[in-house]
């Protein structure tokens, strides 16, 4: 079968080649319709960028948003394997959404990154094959959602890191035990209220629909549901947040109503952020290896954009439990 040309597509289009060129590389100097008419085009055809890739350029560093002891962490992993192979790192991010809308991603084309690392955030189809046309290679850490294979992401077990949480608290003879998640329709909360759920069947307890909250992974939302939960009079006897950030909000709810962790209230984070040891008292928590999972993001960028292979399109990372001094059995 003939690989399709510009040409081809020019001349399919009815516009000229230097068109269906500014359309590939990202140019802004293109009408919308003009642009959809080429984009449809290339999908139609399949059409693939022929030239090797370029040795040099920088990454493209994209976050859902940007404001967090988390996302730094992210941003650390990151660069320890960037910085020393000498490739240059642009940050941006989406303004707490997970997809980006077409300015960006006709900025970020303009720039020809070497590479895209979506952080809790994701192209739609359309927007992964204009990356591929173009011969940018996408990956993404601790994905929003469920990903295609065509996609390399890396992440960690996030329902074993809900199930490991929710276990601990039942053998300390927890019963009552509230959930407060990030975002309902974000996987990762999904899969830790999952193995909150699967730790409650295991020894055959029901679960109280109302202890299960969603919010997002900020201290806000921790002690905007810490405060609704602690403050019934069937309160919880233990809370597992999704986040450090959301245990550290659960943990000031408490304060305020004069609830003492953990010995009237235990709490357990996720993440295992380095503010974590230091909360009053230290916050017992579910480690996921953050800088880790963005190096491992990071090499396999590179291998891809080098047109190295990569051995695995998934990678998840294991969560284990960190105990400190917030949880303890109920009184």
């Amino acid at each position: 079968m003939t690989q399709p040309t510009i040409a081809l597509i020019a001349e399919e289009v009815g516009v000229s080649i230097t068109t269906v060129s500014k359309v590939l590389n990202g140019h802004a100097d293109v009408a919308a319709s003009t642009r959809d008419r080429v984009e449809a085009s290339l999908r139609r055809h399949q059409y693939q960028r022929r030239t090797t890739r370029r040795a040099a350029g920088h990454i493209d560093l994209v976050f859902h948003e940007l404001d967090s002891v988390w996302a730094m962490e992210i941003l650390r992993g990151v660069s320890s394997v960037a910085e020393p192979d000498g490739t240059p790192v642009v940050v941006s991010h989406l303004d707490g959404s997970h997809r980006p809308d077409r300015a960006r991603i006709d900025r970020l084309m303009s720039r020809r990154p070497l590479g895209v690392l979506m952080v809790l955030c994701a192209l739609a189809e359309a927007q992964r094959l204009q990356l591929d046309r173009r011969g940018i290679p996408l990956v993404i850490v601790d994905t929003d959602s469920a990903t295609s294979a065509r996609v390399p992401t890396v992440g960690a077990n996030n329902w074993n890191g809900g199930l490991l949480a929710t276990r601990h608290l039942l053998d300390l003879g927890h019963r009552r035990i509230a959930v407060v998640s990030g975002p309902r329709d974000v996987l990762c909360s999904q899969a830790r209220v999952a193995g909150y759920r699967f730790a409650h069947e295991s020894v055959d307890l029901p679960v109280d629909p109302d202890l299960v909250r969603y919010g997002d992974f900020t201290a806000d939302a921790g002690l905007h549901h810490g405060a609704r939960l602690l403050d019934r009079p069937d309160r919880p006897t233990a809370i597992f947040a999704g986040s450090d950030m959301q245990a550290m909000g659960v943990l000031r709810a408490a304060a305020r109503l004069g609830i003492s962790v953990p010995r009237d209230l235990s709490v357990i984070g996720y993440d295992d952020l380095p503010t974590a040891a230091w909360t009053g008292p230290a916050l017992t928590t579910v480690n996921q290896p953050l800088r880790e999972m963005a190096g491992a993001a990071t090499r396999m960028l590179l291998d891809l954009a080098r047109g190295v292979p990569v051995q695995a399109s998934r990678i998840d990372f294991v969560t284990s439990l960190v105990l400190r001094e917030t949880t303890a059995p109920p009184s």
